[in-house]
Formats: structure tokens, sequence, C-alpha cells
């Protein structure tokens, strides 16, 4: 409120700042110049407690009823026992740019979907492609799928072997006549934002584009600044870890049941 820092709404309480003006803040670099703690964790327990709290089971069931009742197209939510729920939304894909596609593949079947046979490991010739300005592509998801995880699949279903970096999901809304576009962070998940919206796409709507990150000026920023970047991200590179690290632990612990099942059967 007071210097006007601006930053991405996720990484609110991850900001540490060296607040220099007189009665703000209180604090200072130390001669090493690394920023002292006490006014950051002020500031990162107050965001904290800011958080809305998750919806409980009860409160999930009651807007899946309501979202069901206003469904017309028969795409309806359904809830889970374990209390995730699965439904459907659509993309609009405005790609401007071509994208690159395996050269000479045939099109995906049912056989090579439900096998996750991927195509484009086939061959390694490559030729550029113009998707369809605003084609839709409609797409049945979890409430536990991130919007890293609807480009993946999007970019999947037309053999595009392009990075997932290179595209990004945004949601579009429209009030008071005007349409508003909103980048969505990877970790969001879209299926709660269209339980909360509505069926009505006119309300709410996802699209894809290309991801204009541009070039970024590092000169123009400040130490403080340059600092919080790199607090992002090891705590970016620690949840990646994470994630591999439990992935495959999963799949060690599959891999040592089924070793215990089969023991003492023939073959």
């Amino acid at each position: 409120a007071d210097c006007r820092y601006t930053c991405h709404q996720e990484c609110r309480s991850l900001i540490q700042l060296d607040c220099r003006q007189p009665g703000q803040c209180q604090r200072q670099l130390s001669p090493e110049g690394t920023l002292l703690p006490p006014c950051s964790q002020n500031v990162t327990q107050r965001l904290e407690e800011e958080k809305p709290e998750p919806p409980t089971l009860q409160e999930i069931k009651e807007k899946i009823d309501k979202y069901n009742t206003k469904v017309t197209n028969c795409l309806l939510m359904k809830l889970n026992e374990d209390g995730t729920y699965t439904g459907f939304i659509k993309v609009h894909l405005k790609l401007r740019r071509p994208v690159t596609v395996p050269a000479g593949i045939r099109p995906q079947s049912i056989y090579d979907a439900l096998k996750e046979v991927n195509l484009a490991d086939m061959t390694h010739k490559r030729t550029s492609f113009y998707l369809p300005l605003d084609a839709i592509k409609q797409l049945h998801i979890s409430s536990t799928t991130t919007v890293s995880e609807v480009i993946q699949g999007l970019l999947k279903k037309f053999m595009v072997v392009d990075n997932p970096q290179k595209f990004a999901l945004f949601k579009e809304m429209r009030k008071d006549g005007q349409v508003l576009l909103q980048k969505l962070p990877l970790t969001e998940y879209p299926l709660y934002l269209r339980l909360l919206a509505g069926p009505d796409t006119d309300v709410l709507s996802f699209v894809l584009k290309e991801n204009e990150t541009g070039e970024v000026e590092w000169d123009a920023f400040s130490i403080p600044e340059l600092q919080n970047f790199l607090m992002i991200l090891d705590k970016e590179e620690k949840d990646k870890i994470q994630q591999v690290q439990k992935k495959y632990e999963k799949f060690k612990q599959r891999l040592q049941q089924t070793l215990k099942e089969a023991r003492g059967k023939p073959g």
C-alpha cells in the first residue's frame, strides 16, 4: 500500500521488501546485504490469515447440485466418494502462430487413446500447422486437474510437440459489456472455476493462447526484488523435486506389490 510494489497473487506470501521510509516496517539490510526476517514474517502471517478456507464437502455437494440444475446439454458434474468431482470444460483455441506437429502421422484412434500411444514418438519428422482459429475443444477433467495438465492434454490431443511453456490458459469473463481476459496460474483448478461460475460460457470461458513472456530487463530490478525472484525459484524447485519423488515412490510401491503377488506363480 505504501511503496506500490506489484506481484502475482500466488507470490504474495514469498515477498520481502526493503522498506527504507521512516515509520514503515523499520527494517534495514544487514551488513552482508541479506534481508532480516521480522517484517516479512509479520506480512506472511497476515497474508496467510487472509486466505479463504477451502470449501467443505457439503458446500461442494450443494454447489454441484445447483450447477447441475442449470445444465441444458447433459454435461453434468459428478461428485465422487472421495470428495473429488468430475465435469466438462470447453477451451477456445486462439493461437495466432503455427504449432509443430509430426509429419506423415495418421490421426489418433480410440485404440491409441485407450492405450496411451504417443504417435509423435513414431517419427522425428516435423512440420508446421495452423490450428483452426477459435476452434473449441471439450475436455472431461477432474477437480484435481491443474491448468498445466489441461494445457498438456490439449497439446497431446492435437499431437503438438511444442514445449507446453509456450502456451497459457486464460479465463475470459464478460461484465457490463466488457470482455476481461486473465492468465491463469499453472496450479489453478479450471473445473473449480467452472463450478463457481456455473455452466454459462458467456459468464466464464477458457481460452488457450500463446504465452507472451517477452524479454526480461533484469537490470531494471532492485536487489530486494531479485532476491525475491530467487526465493520463488527455490520454492518452485523444491516443489518440483517433491512431485518427482512422490511419483516414483508410488511407482516403486506398485512394482513391489506386483512382485509380491507374483511370487510362487509359474512364469
